[in-house]
């Protein structure tokens, strides 16, 4: 169909090119005759004819204008130019860009961020330091990683935030605190997976692992927990990183004060990253099972870890 109509408007085209070659011909005598209306006489007639002239002309210019665009839509369409920006097929991660170098895309540092004056902007990181925003920790912690000259800390290579906002003196957790808080993460992991479920903001094999959670005990807790770090585990690697425990650290840490001790201890091997067995290990639930219910959930839709 694209191709029929390519072939009509091509005809089209060359039906007034020819047009116009004709009337040019006819343009370029009058245009000899060096025509001076102020010479014309009273003869009413003679006048008219001459103005037509005129006015063929101009319609001849017209033409001719029309058929140049005419012959450059076709140029566009028989000879389409498509340009490709080689940094859009590239996924670079926080505080890092994607610019061109050598006629290859590279990932680079940020090398400037906003400046910052409103005070909501600050965030806290696990070293109880406050940043000015999230791009310059960002930012601090590709430095480091890369060891450019503008880091100050090599520690910084393993920087996250915390929590938005200026650090505050944090409180301890020990004792019985310590000890109920994994019961408490279990009920909170449950009780937002149940109001995902209402609210239809699940995924369909997420739901169905809810429902068997809301029907049979001894899966309540560890598919709620499968399902968050599944969710935690953006890159799939089988392992949550310290950057990956952002969204669950964040909201809740200025609720529960033994969320960050509690993560740290999750990372028992102290390699920045959390497996599925440190995490019900964590959590008081049986590892084994939460292996086994992530090879299911991976397997069944392995976009959603994406």
């Amino acid at each position: 169909m694209k191709m029929r109509s390519l072939w009509l408007l091509l005809g089209l085209g060359l039906l007034a090119l020819s047009h116009v070659q004709a009337s040019t011909e006819i343009a370029d005598e009058l245009l000899d005759e060096d025509l001076d209306l102020s010479d014309i006489d009273e003869n009413e007639e003679e006048f008219l004819r001459l103005l037509e002239e005129k006015n063929k002309i101009k319609d001849i210019e017209r033409e001719n204008e029309i058929a140049t665009k005419l012959a450059e839509v076709q140029d566009n369409l028989l000879n389409p130019v498509v340009e490709v920006d080689l940094c859009e097929t590239i996924s670079c991660g926080a505080g890092r860009i994607c610019q061109m170098h050598d006629e290859k895309p590279k990932c680079v540092c940020i090398p400037e961020c906003p400046e910052e004056v409103d005070t909501r902007r600050l965030v806290c990181t696990n070293t109880n330091e406050t940043w000015p925003s999230d791009c310059s920790v960002y930012q601090q912690r590709c430095w480091c990683d890369s060891s450019e000259p503008g880091c100050t800390n090599p520690d910084n290579a393993h920087m996250h935030i915390d929590y938005y906002g200026a650090c505050h003196e944090p409180r301890s957790c020990e004792g019985e605190d310590l000890k109920d808080f994994p019961r408490r993460m279990r009920d909170w992991l449950f009780n937002v997976m149940r109001d995902l479920a209402e609210r239809d903001e699940l995924t369909e094999h997420y739901m169905q692992m809810e429902l068997e959670a809301e029907t049979n005990n001894s899966r309540r807790w560890s598919n709620a927990a499968v399902w968050k770090w599944c969710d935690l585990d953006g890159d799939t690697d089988r392992s949550v990183s310290r950057h990956e425990l952002f969204p669950i650290r964040a909201p809740l840490v200025s609720l529960e004060h033994c969320i960050a001790p509690f993560l740290e201890s999750c990372d028992s091997n102290k390699d920045h990253r959390i497996t599925l067995v440190e995490w019900g290990a964590c959590l008081e639930l049986d590892p084994e099972d939460l292996k086994e219910r992530c090879d299911d959930v991976q397997r069944a839709q392995p976009h959603l870890l994406g």
